[in-house]
């Protein structure tokens, strides 16, 4: 059931905080890198949930809030939390088959799943010909920007995909799982420390079966980058992420997470020095313009 305040567009002040979320997701690509140098990935990813965990139950306990539900909001929490630990480990373990660039195309499958599931699961988020139009040419954006084979493609490559568009589904059907079944009946702290919380144990298997040694070398730049994927991007993005999913629709606001690869390219661009393709360019004019038609509402006549 839909939060009772959701709204079904999105104002101004949705749009300029998804549009910072966005940002700072697309900036964590290259965070992500900064600290791979020096610390495992998915013993990272862990760690990363174990701070943003420490953070949010800190914030809970200033705000008075329990920290845990004892009724079945306590299940939704921890559905959710495996959900989302599933989807980081589909996401490393693939990664270890393809390639990145690949990987954020089908992980990016998500807004899809979320579009059409809120259309058949959530009330009044109906899946309309503009709104389908626009996720096709916003991916269509995306696909633009990293288009072509790899030159040296790996092996194991299809194997990899398949993880990659699983972590995709499993994205769209945490977003679809919150919207449903805790919008409205749990406060959105909660939502986060749950998914955060009880993603811990997935992700710390992962790491013990993928990663024999987790930490190669702590530097300054490894320690900046895993303050900003915890405590900026784990604790404080997410927070505002999971109050916007509660008062919105959910199938606007992913559609608007197609700007987060575009986001992580501009990145690697100016901080990496990468290459500014061709393809980014013709990708990001057809992200906006998805992006404007899935968000069009029509004015009620006078």
């Amino acid at each position: 059931m839909n939060s009772p305040d959701s709204k079904d567009y999105l104002d101004l002040k949705a749009i300029l905080a998804i549009l910072i979320l966005t940002l700072l997701w697309g900036l964590n690509y290259s965070a992500i890198k900064v600290s791979n140098e020096g610390i495992a990935p998915v013993f990272g990813s862990t760690l990363r949930s174990i701070i943003a965990s420490i953070c949010g139950a800190i914030y809970c306990l200033r705000k008075g809030e329990t920290l845990f539900h004892t009724d079945i909001r306590l299940f939704h929490g921890v559905v959710v939390g495996l959900l989302f630990g599933l989807e980081f480990a589909c996401i490393y373990f693939g990664m270890l088959y393809t390639d990145s660039a690949r990987s954020v195309v089908f992980v990016y499958l998500s807004p899809f799943v979320v579009a059409v599931g809120a259309h058949f699961f959530l009330k009044g988020d109906r899946l309309t010909l503009l709104k389908t139009l626009g996720l096709i040419i916003a991916f269509a954006g995306i696909v633009s920007v990293f288009y072509g084979k790899p030159k040296a493609a790996k092996p194991h490559m299809l194997f990899g995909d398949l993880l990659e568009i699983t972590a995709g589904i499993l994205w769209g059907a945490t977003t679809l799982y919150i919207k449903r079944f805790m919008a409205g009946k749990v406060e959105p702290i909660h939502t986060f420390l749950y998914q955060l919380f009880f993603s811990i144990p997935i992700l710390f298997v992962a790491s013990l079966i993928l990663e024999a040694n987790w930490i190669y070398q702590m530097s300054l730049p490894v320690l900046v980058s895993i303050i900003y994927q915890s405590v900026i991007v784990a604790f404080i993005s997410y927070l505002v992420w999971f109050h916007l999913i509660h008062r919105y629709s959910v199938s606007r606001l992913s559609a608007f997470t197609f700007f987060t690869p575009i986001f992580g390219v501009l990145s690697g661009v100016l901080f990496i020095r990468e290459e500014f393709t061709f393809s980014l360019r013709v990708g990001l004019p057809m992200v906006s313009i998805g992006i404007f038609l899935v968000n069009w509402k029509k004015r009620a006549p006078n």
